[in-house]
């Protein structure tokens, strides 16, 4: 598999703090990468620099593009949603008075291909493209099981189903890469083995490559290929799920015990 996500030597200061220090890391087309680590081990700060949010201290984070490797570190979070970055927040965001299908929608003004005069005048070319619109917004929440709900208000839609809408909306920006934060929170066991089948879904029929941060390990373990784990904002360790779970530098991360 082709490397699609190089981190090299990156690093975020919060003053005299260090959240996170000297990543390094691979992410590889088609792979579904799990993220790890006590809570405070500098996991968002991760997604949140990787995506945009925040602007690296130091270090490099390179996206493999048509146009060859291209460094996205500092980029805006716009800009790095362009280039094929998608990501999930661990706080539900949103836009809870509106229904379920404009929540998809928004998501995909980049893809329209009209200018403000055919809006206005509402051409031929502005119905063409609001209609294409609408009907992959709905496809894609048939993907997630909302389609029936595209004209509820987001805000009334239980937990579990406002988590699938945050996905639907984030397949909605046609994304290479999509980050998950903590997808299964909140959610019961029934309803975290519908999401793990899910992700497995969406990943193969939009051929994604997946990052996601979860506290739940029966999911990690059973979903991802291979796992990278944070603790006080290193990189403690790298491998597969069985790797990981016999790691004593891991064991000790999570029971706070000494080796």
């Amino acid at each position: 598999m082709a490397e699609l996500l190089k981190v090299s030597s990156l690093s975020k200061n919060f003053g005299g703090l260090a959240a996170v220090s000297g990543i390094n890391m691979s992410i590889n087309e088609g792979e579904l990468i799990g993220l790890i680590g006590p809570n405070g081990a500098g996991k968002t700060t991760l997604f949140n620099l990787l995506t945009g949010v925040y602007t690296p201290s130091e270090g490099l984070i390179e996206l493999e593009t048509t146009q060859g490797k291209k460094q996205i570190g500092g980029l805006a979070p716009y800009k790095i949603t362009e280039l094929g970055l998608a990501r999930t927040f661990q706080n539900i965001r949103l836009f809870k008075s509106m229904s379920v299908l404009d929540n998809v929608k928004t998501a995909m003004q980049k893809n329209v291909g009209y200018g403000v005069p055919s809006a206005l005048l509402r051409t031929a070319k502005f119905y063409n493209a609001e209609r294409w619109v609408e009907e992959k917004a709905e496809e894609y929440l048939k993907d997630v099981g909302l389609y029936k709900k595209r004209f509820e208000a987001a805000d009334n839609l239980p937990y579990g189903e406002q988590r699938r809408l945050e996905i639907a909306r984030a397949l909605a920006t046609e994304p290479k890469i999509l980050f998950l934060d903590e997808p299964a929170a909140g959610m019961n066991p029934q309803e975290t083995a519908e999401l793990t089948d899910l992700i497995d879904h969406l990943r193969k029929k939009y051929n994604l490559t997946v990052i996601l941060i979860e506290h739940d390990m029966s999911l990690v373990m059973n979903v991802c290929e291979r796992i990278y784990v944070l603790n006080y904002g290193k990189l403690i360790a790298s491998g597969s799920p069985e790797e990981i779970q016999n790691n004593e530098f891991v064991i000790s991360a999570y029971l706070g015990e000494e080796i």
